[in-house]
């Protein structure tokens, strides 16, 4: 059972609870009663008789049409575990949150020149692209006019995404393609730790449920997780299942450490610095309390993945099955938002073999994938992938 069909017959249940017919032969009953109460001298009970008739019109289709706004829409969005939308959105505001907005993605690109002599300058809305994920292309620009100086062979220059979402969060390498080449650049790329702001979607109904669940454990605003966890997790694109706490006094009495990852993988440290400087410096913390934030610990996943097409399939066709594979697998490993896949979590086993049935769902045209590994078993860190090499091994 669904659990939009449980909750239906949840709700259904409450109205019977509470005495309301809510099936039509229990309005049928009803009616029966009150006819028979009130003296009527009306005997003829078939469906066909013109006074059942007028009633099913004026007053049983009506009842069924408000038992189902009742049980489908009215009553679902009285409770948080239900609620959706803008009634959402009221709860929210009732425990002093509110949905977070989208926001574009900012951090560095790396321009590297093809020599060091003389200034070049990069002007302020550069375009930088991404190659074609799942028919999707992604950029970023430049935000400010900014000179490389002479002898300067690299230089990590400001960029922010087109639009909002996290699906602008891509892992490294994937910004790579100057639409416009610009005279003395011969390459651009996003690092490691590119990022200083992720970007984030508006806040889904799910998100925003955690939230204000963790709300009712805050109230005390001071000393425990859940008060923590809404400090943080106010920042965009950070989820409070995102937030892992270690309790074990690592600095001494009253010390712990909170360890944050978003969609695209661990925390960017400099988004990390600005919660830092929230919590410990603007004094958004408990009396005698040393609480400090971490990127999430990566654990570094080498990775082999053999393809193996179904038989007389075209070169062409081959080489797209490869790439579909490879961005999937990124996207298991949080590199892209482009494909529904299981992802990788800490504290948690990544199964490669639900990884391969789940590209078997996918591509049809896979006939067999094998892998150098077994499953990736995670402690408080989050598999990240080092290497990535997806080879054709035939038929």
């Amino acid at each position: 059972m669904s659990d939009s069909q449980a909750n239906d017959k949840l709700f259904t249940r409450m109205l019977s609870e509470a005495g309301f017919p809510t099936t039509e032969s229990a309005m049928q009953e009803r009616w029966d009663a009150l006819n028979t109460a009130q003296g009527s001298q009306i005997t003829n009970s078939s469906k066909w008789s013109p006074f059942w008739r007028l009633i099913s019109a004026i007053v049983t289709e009506p009842m069924k049409a408000l038992v189902s706004a009742l049980v489908t829409t009215i009553l679902p969005q009285t409770f948080l575990k239900t609620a959706s939308g803008a009634w959402l959105d009221i709860y929210a505001w009732g425990v002093d949150l509110a949905r977070k907005e989208a926001v574009q993605a900012q951090g560095a690109i790396t321009f590297t020149r093809t020599n060091s002599a003389g200034e070049l300058l990069i002007p302020a809305g550069t375009v930088i692209e991404s190659p074609s994920i799942n028919g999707h292309v992604y950029r970023v620009a430049v935000l400010q006019n900014t000179t490389m100086a002479d002898k300067q062979l690299t230089a990590d220059i400001a960029v922010r995404a087109e639009k909002t979402g996290t699906a602008y969060n891509l892992g490294p390498g994937y910004y790579s393609i100057l639409p416009q080449p610009i005279s003395g650049i011969a390459a651009v790329t996003n690092g490691e730790n590119w990022l200083t702001a992720p970007g984030a979607d508006e806040e889904t109904d799910e998100e925003l449920r955690l939230r204000c669940r963790n709300q009712f454990s805050a109230v005390g605003q001071y000393h425990h997780d859940a008060a923590y966890t809404a400090d943080i997790a106010s920042f965009a694109g950070i989820r409070t299942d995102y937030i892992v706490f270690e309790h074990e006094a690592p600095r001494g009495p009253g010390s712990a450490n909170a360890y944050i990852m978003i969609d695209s993988g661990p925390a960017p440290q400099e988004f990390v610095d600005t919660i830092n400087a929230h919590i410990r410096d603007a004094g958004n913390h408990g009396h005698g309390d040393d609480m400090l934030c971490f990127p999430m610990p990566a654990l570094a996943v080498n990775l082999t993945a053999t393809v193996h097409p179904v038989p007389n399939l075209s070169d062409e066709k081959a080489a797209a099955l490869l790439q579909d594979v490879e961005g999937r697998i990124r996207a298991a490993f949080r590199e892209n938002t482009d494909y529904d896949m299981t992802r990788t979590w800490p504290h948690n086993r990544f199964s490669l073999s639900v990884l391969g049935d789940e590209l078997h769902a996918q591509l049809p045209d896979l006939a067999s994938i094998e892998f150098d590994r077994d499953d990736i078993v995670a402690a408080l860190e989050l598999p990240v992938l080092t290497s990535l090499t997806v080879t054709n091994g035939g038929a």
